[in-house]
């Protein structure tokens, strides 16, 4: 089973163009599609397909369109009431794969609610309850360190813990790293700079040539600080994965990029449904790519069934780790 935490929900509504976005333009869509969303949601939706117990708890109104849209999909999921509905993201994807996304900020999750939210996560993460995921942005009136809070609260649980959010919350945590440490960190390239002061740029253009020793040395800085495991997404240069035993690089194999909303996700629920069969670290590094590229060349807000994912395509190499490694902001 995997529990999913995602506390500032959304309806993820995709409008695909015929041509390429161009401001203030005027734009006919091909097509438009809306589905639940939020990156726990997201994570859920991907494990459910794979066949692997899921539930995604949230906030949210007992009339809130996403919890239909959550029942159309089968998802199981828990409901912690709220008064405002989820927000709506929009993506825009053109042609060649490119997306903007536009994100509503939320509304705002009170001391009460989330209260009953952290409550609800303690239940569900005992019994046969293999991770909890806390995962994307934080609503308004939530304090930045709440993530590192509910893995301390978690800490004494016989479950592990898994983290992807960026900004103020990714942080607060990392600041906390020494009394609130999560079992797995996910960051995506941009966030791995947010930690180490790096640039996101010089982290993927390394990789893409085929080079990922600075991912590799940054993310062992956090696996000093008492992560056990850190995967990183690299965009279309692959991802690396590091622990205390070693470290993996996979490059993401040749592909046509539709959208790329969900992918990092998709990478996230690959890497957790491997885990959980047992797998060594490089094939939970390889099912991760291989669910993070079918994410990828899916349209829109569509996710990834084992149906869509060529795990065979994605070439796993161990990586040399560095004497040499950079500092983490605190």
């Amino acid at each position: 089973m995997i529990v999913t935490l995602t506390a500032n929900p959304s309806i993820d509504r995709t409008v695909t163009l015929t041509s390429p976005l161009e401001r203030g333009s005027v734009h006919r869509a091909a097509a438009a599609v809306s589905d639940p969303g939020g990156k726990g949601v997201n994570v859920a939706r991907v494990v459910t397909a794979a066949g692997v117990p899921a539930i995604a708890l949230l906030p949210g109104s007992a009339d809130d369109p996403l919890f239909t849209s959550l029942n159309d999909h089968n998802i199981d999921y828990r409901r912690v009431d709220v008064a405002s509905p989820a927000r709506i993201n929009l993506t825009i994807s053109e042609p060649d794969g490119t997306t903007t996304k536009i994100n509503e900020p939320g509304a705002v999750l009170s001391t009460e609610s989330r209260r009953h939210l952290a409550d609800r996560l303690r239940q569900l993460a005992g019994g046969q309850t293999a991770w909890v995921v806390l995962a994307g942005s934080l609503p308004p009136g939530v304090p930045d360190n709440w993530y590192a809070e509910l893995c301390r609260t978690l800490a004494h649980l016989p479950v592990r813990i898994a983290v992807d959010t960026s900004e103020e919350p990714l942080l607060a945590l990392a600041r906390g790293l020494s009394m609130s440490t999560p079992n797995l960190l996910k960051p995506n390239s941009e966030e791995l700079a947010q930690l180490t002061g790096a640039s996101a740029k010089d982290i993927e253009s390394a990789a893409a040539q085929g080079d990922p020793t600075l991912a590799v040395q940054l993310c062992r800085t956090l696996v000093e600080q008492g992560v056990e495991t850190v995967l990183a997404t690299l965009g279309a240069a692959g991802a690396v994965l590091v622990d205390s035993t070693g470290a993996w690089y996979a490059q993401s194999p040749p592909m046509i990029p539709r959208s790329t909303v969900g992918a990092g996700d998709s990478s996230l629920a690959g890497y957790l449904l491997a885990q959980i069969e047992g797998a060594a670290p490089a094939q939970c590094l390889q099912r991760a790519v291989a669910y993070g590229c079918a994410a990828a060349a899916l349209p829109g807000t569509a996710l990834p069934t084992p149906a869509d994912v060529d795990i065979a395509s994605v070439v796993v190499t161990p990586v040399a780790i560095p004497a040499q490694h950079a500092p983490v902001i605190a």
